[in-house]
């Protein structure tokens, strides 16, 4: 039995890892010019295919807990007005990198990509295929969906452009819950959206849940559980709420003494595991979960997933390219994003110029401390070889303050260090957040007072 009270005062700030080194450290003085030489550098990795990751970033209104990039609007001059902007940035990328290399995975994300028509679907699915036109005939190819704004007529556009995979954004049903994070949608909506998904032969499906929420506890958020399953979806993402208010300010009209404490999350967490477990689903990372015979599932066990900005992957690594507003982009030893502000990304295209905001340019101690940090955040555990062909060190030698810093998990019984490497259990694994965070070599230069991060727990 886990000692929620004792483990509770592992919550502190901390990075969720989608990338490393973090978002915190990406600059300006990364420029078009500097995401040129990326790629060029990255166009002689044959052996390395892409990821196509495309923002669509409008929302009809604010869900409060989200933290995504988003633009309210009722206007489809607006949309319409964006489709004309990645034209021409898809045009300029054509001249800076080689786009007939394979493309592994193809994700839409938002904002709600489904509040574009079906129409304007078909028009970002033919832009992206024109340009980037040796698609695997494996590809992973998804959606993020609101279940609010989705239609058969999508459906058939997205099947006929080859998706394969969609995301449902479920968060809660409790209506309790609903209310107070402004996201209302009810269980005969969600049996109408996942019905259609399945009547057009997508057969992995996806429900994002969130633990953390005002309002939630382990009754209420069991009685959603055990309506998601009811639905019988392929994979689930149960995310941690994150409140940032000081950088989503739609999050300062959340009732902060509604929320779940520390504590009482790590209780919700558990039993989560516990119930999706004792329903055939695996444990995947620190926040998925999937069937045994879902490739993810099998990918883990093989040790062979990858976690990116739109989840876990099976694809392993590849370079990935993000268009659109506020997208980021990753390469072997770089990561990019594009502007946030809407005026200042049109006027780099009307320009001819990518639209880069900022970026980093990675190390070899980047690299190397970002394939470690990765290991654990896939796996939960890892393997000291693994590291030390890849990169020519001795692991105990290289990492010895590391590995200091992590004894305080073995002292605690949730982790283990062998000869062989380091292996999370269970608690481990709903902690590896802070466990990753002991080889972040940028973190400690950080006052924990001044770091601006979400809580781990």
């Amino acid at each position: 039995m886990i000692d929620f009270k004792k483990f509770s005062s592992y919550s502190k700030s901390g990075p969720r890892y989608t990338s490393y080194p973090t978002a915190v450290e990406f600059s300006e003085n990364f420029t078009q010019e500097t995401l040129q030489e990326a790629f060029l550098r990255n166009d002689k990795r044959k052996d390395i295919p892409l990821s196509i990751y495309v923002h669509l970033p409008f929302c009809k209104s604010a869900c409060y807990f989200c933290a995504c990039n988003v633009i309210y609007t009722n206007s489809e001059e607006k949309k319409e007005r964006y489709l004309g902007y990645l034209r021409k940035e898809l045009e300029i990328l054509k001249t800076h990198m080689d786009t007939r290399r394979e493309v592994v995975q193809l994700h839409f994300g938002g904002g709600t990509p489904t509040y574009f028509s079906a129409k304007q679907l078909e028009e970002v699915i033919t832009l992206i295929r024109s340009t980037f036109t040796n698609f695997a005939s494996n590809a992973e190819v998804s959606c993020e969906i609101d279940p609010r704004h989705f239609t058969e007529d999508q459906m058939i556009v997205l099947k006929n452009g080859g998706f394969n995979r969609v995301s449902f954004g479920v968060q809660d049903f409790d209506e309790k819950v609903q209310k107070a994070i402004n996201r209302y949608q009810s269980m005969e909506l969600m049996q109408n959206v996942v019905g259609i998904a399945r009547k057009h032969g997508i057969f992995s499906i996806n429900f994002d849940l969130i633990y953390g929420l005002p309002y939630q506890d382990i009754n209420t958020f069991e009685e959603t559980l055990k309506k998601a399953i009811s639905l019988k979806p392929d994979r689930f993402a149960i995310f941690n709420y994150a409140h940032v208010p000081w950088i989503k300010r739609t999050m300062a009209n959340i009732d902060e003494s509604t929320l779940p404490t520390p504590e009482n999350k790590l209780k919700i967490l558990e039993f989560t595991i516990k119930f999706l477990q004792e329903n055939d689903y695996k444990m995947i990372g620190m926040d998925h979960f999937a069937k045994a015979d879902d490739e993810l599932y099998l990918a883990s066990q093989k040790g062979e997933l990858r976690r990116n900005f739109q989840g876990y992957t099976t694809r392993g690594f590849s370079q990935t390219i993000g268009i659109g507003l506020t997208s980021i982009g990753e390469g072997v030893d770089y990561y990019v994003q594009n502007y946030k502000d809407i005026k200042k990304y049109e006027k780099a295209l009307d320009e001819g110029k990518l639209p880069v905001e900022r970026g980093v340019v990675l190390d070899f101690d980047d690299i190397l401390r970002k394939e470690v940090i990765m290991q654990l955040m896939n796996n939960s555990k890892l393997y000291f070889y693994k590291i030390e062909e890849k990169f020519l060190i001795d692991f105990k030698e290289h990492f010895a303050k590391e590995l200091q810093a992590l004894q305080v998990f073995v002292d605690d019984g949730i982790l283990e260090i062998t000869e062989e490497g380091i292996f999370a259990n269970p608690t481990g694994s709903m902690l590896i957040r802070n466990i990753a965070m002991c080889f972040d070599a940028y973190l400690e230069k950080i006052p924990q007072e001044k770091r601006r991060f979400s809580k781990t727990i």
